[in-house]
């Protein structure tokens, strides 16, 4: 995108069309991720209909103050870069145990106290960006690309556990619209080839109807305003295992969201220094509090978006802040949440495999600035990264002997990838890419 002003392109204003349609585009990109949480742990907590109803629309409120937070920033709060925010897949196991355990009201205790520890310990964390030169982001961006491939992967053959899943029709869909991005891309420039994913998703849903793999059914019956109010389901319960599980949790969420804030700084061509990752790991912290009170859960910046900020080109935070706008009326307004769910997977499948192809890409790229001519041992930090990064993908039960404090860690590629780096960097180039 050009830019006529002296601002970064992370800071430019854009007509309010083209916040609204980029938002969108990027609301559309995590919405599946973002209510997949709320329904693995309503479900584990034996909530009524109405009760999951309320906690997706909980949910998504939250997701959209985070992200206004992190975009656009609060005092020594927020990275000011286009991130979006939403549940962490990393909290779904602890959380379904605490739920069986304790209930809804035992793990919104735990989320605020490890929210609060988050935001204590934000600055000491943050020096460890000192160990996260190129070499190491590389490869941790290229993790994390790598990783999300099967989320997309699975959404294109009709998600896991749909019984048709592979079906034809369903690939038949994700192909049109991965095949449609492409297009768009080749033969338009400028804003038509910026919302490439949204244009793709729109054809992609005008396919979807008549073969019936949209359901509509919900929409009516859904409500028309619904009101998040702070401890709807009562006093949280403080419990010492339940908050320790959390803050493991937490460390692990600090470890992958540093990761995302140096994928997206490199996409935007921004230096991330210390001091932003200081405010944006705050903001992540603050967040997951109010995750807490508002009946949510942890917060995280979503990788997804990463991918869709790579593909598009569009850089400015305040298109991400759009996307934070939206979720907090989608939230407020369950019909319209409804009507957005009604998106097929197939459909974003075909836009999930471009996005999470870029975010990979990116990696490599990154790479690229990496001298391995002179230090022929970086090889060795990329080689061993990226392959134990890609264990839990490959071998998801390799770590399943492993002390059930671990399993968090461990089962997170991103987690393991970023730790293996940083210390294989740390021991060939002591803590820099040389």
């Amino acid at each position: 995108m050009e830019n006529t002003t002296t601002k970064h392109p992370v800071d430019e204003m854009l007509p309010g069309g083209k916040l609204f349609l980029y938002g969108l585009q990027h609301v559309l990109a995590m919405y599946a991720g973002a209510v997949a949480v709320p329904l693995i742990i309503a479900a584990a907590a034996g909530l009524t209909k109405s009760q999951t109803a309320f906690l997706i629309n909980a949910d998504l409120f939250t997701c959209g103050i985070a992200t206004l937070l992190q975009t656009l920033g609060l005092w020594k709060l927020g990275i000011r870069l286009p991130v979006i925010q939403g549940v962490t897949f990393a909290a779904v196991t602890p959380m379904v145990l605490i739920a069986k355990a304790g209930g809804m009201l035992m793990i919104f205790g735990a989320v605020i106290i490890a929210g609060l520890i988050t935001f204590l310990i934000a600055p000491f964390f943050s020096k460890l960006i000192r160990f996260f030169p190129p070499v190491v982001t590389g490869s941790v961006i290229t993790v994390i690309g790598v990783s999300l491939l099967p989320v997309g992967v699975n959404w294109a053959a009709g998600g896991v556990g749909n019984k048709q899943y592979g079906s034809l029709t369903f690939l038949a869909v994700a192909g049109i619209v991965l095949i449609s991005i492409l297009l768009i891309n080749k033969y338009f420039k400028g804003f038509i080839a910026n919302i490439a994913v949204l244009l793709g998703l729109l054809v992609g849903m005008i396919v979807a109807v008549p073969l019936g793999l949209v359901d509509f059914s919900g929409v009516g019956t859904a409500a028309w305003i619904g009101i998040d109010t702070p401890f709807f389901f009562g006093t949280p319960v403080f419990d010492l295992g339940s908050i320790l599980a959390m803050i493991l949790v937490m460390l692990v969420v600090m470890v992958e969201s540093t990761g995302d804030f140096l994928a997206i700084g490199e996409m935007v061509g921004k230096k991330i220094g210390e001091e932003d990752l200081t405010r944006g790991l705050r903001a992540d912290g603050l967040s997951t509090m109010l995750g807490g009170i508002f009946n949510a859960f942890p917060y995280t910046a979503f990788a997804q978006n990463v991918g869709l900020v790579g593909l598009t080109g569009v850089k400015s935070r305040f298109v991400v802040a759009t996307s934070g706008v939206i979720l907090v009326v989608m939230g407020l307004f369950p019909k319209l949440a409804t009507i957005i769910a009604s998106l097929p997977n197939a459909v974003l499948g075909g836009a999930g495999i471009a996005m999470f192809g870029i975010v990979a890409a990116s990696g490599i790229r990154t790479l690229s600035k990496v001298d391995f001519d002179k230090n022929p041992q970086n090889l060795f930090v990329v080689a061993i990264s990226v392959g134990i990064g890609l264990i839990p993908l490959v071998a998801p039960d390799f770590f399943k002997l492993f002390p059930a404090w671990s399993q968090t860690i461990v089962h997170s590629g991103i987690t393991l990838g970023s730790l293996t780096a940083i210390i294989l960097n740390a021991f060939f180039n002591g803590g820099k890419s040389m």
